[in-house]
């Protein structure tokens, strides 16, 4: 069976609604600040914060750049309209470029993305402190998993709503809670440069990353079988191996040494 189990849709959207309140009320939070890149990850996310906290308590942020596509940015305001949910538009075109300017350095095209999603989350945070909300992270199992997001940027949240939740996963969930057609049929995209697809930089679809991980991460499954399996090369198995392994620190809380006592005899 090549495909990955399908999910208990109201089971579990109802489970994620009731994590959501659970933590905002463990936190003694007043609701949720979400950023809205007008994908189907961040529009989820959306749709379930309002769910368990309410329109009024939940807090939208778009923050386009030159490099998002104008679709991008009136599905992120559209969805915010749509949920009847309070919303901000802020470019950070200006303080990207004020950074760089004082920075002064060569210009790399993956550590300007990477600080395109530093400054958004800087500025939702930003939102969250001043409201007393906490921040809804905007991450799906499949990209946590191979560290397909930026360190303390999109990575950096209170709480992840949809974090167990494949790729896959997310695409049922979305057509179950009724998001919008179009937002589930663009491919997904971070905009952090001209051009840029998700599917494009991981170099598969998410369709066959999901069935690799489920089959590696939750069977425990040797590259070897999975390949046969799903009849591709065994090397797309292995970077997909590699990838996990080697973005392990991106999840976790950043390590230090252990420190030795004195001995006193």
């Amino acid at each position: 069976m090549n495909e990955i189990p399908e999910i208990n849709l109201e089971k579990t959207k109802n489970d994620i609604v009731e994590f959501v309140q659970n933590k905002v009320s463990e936190a003694n939070a007043e609701g949720l600040v979400v950023g809205l890149s007008g994908g189907i990850d961040s529009t989820l996310v959306a749709f379930l914060a309002c769910e368990a906290v309410g329109k009024d308590n939940v807090f939208g942020i778009v923050m386009p750049s030159t490099t998002t596509p104008t679709e991008d940015k009136l599905h992120g305001t559209a969805v915010a309209q749509l949920l009847g949910i309070n919303y901000k538009e802020m470019a950070i075109d200006s303080i990207l470029n004020e950074f760089l300017s004082v920075a002064q350095l060569e210009e790399d095209r993956k550590a300007i993305g990477n600080l395109k999603a530093r400054i958004r989350m800087s500025i939702i945070y930003f939102y969250a402190n001043s409201k007393n909300y906490l921040v809804g992270g905007t991450g799906n199992k499949s990209e946590i998993l191979i560290g397909y997001f930026t360190k303390y940027g999109d990575g950096a949240c209170d709480i992840e709503p949809i974090g167990d939740l494949y790729k896959t996963d997310v695409y049922q969930l979305a057509k179950y809670l009724n998001v919008p057609q179009e937002i589930i049929d663009k491919p997904p995209r971070a905009g952090l440069w001209n051009n840029q697809t998700d599917e494009d930089e991981i170099g598969m679809t998410y369709e066959l990353l999901d069935k690799i991980l489920y089959r590696q991460v939750e069977k425990d499954i040797d590259a070897d079988s999975i390949a046969e399996e799903l009849d591709i090369d065994i090397d797309e198995i292995n970077n997909v191996m590699d990838r996990v392994k080697r973005n392990q620190h991106k999840s976790k809380v950043p390590e230090s040494p252990k420190k030795t006592l004195m001995v006193i005899e």
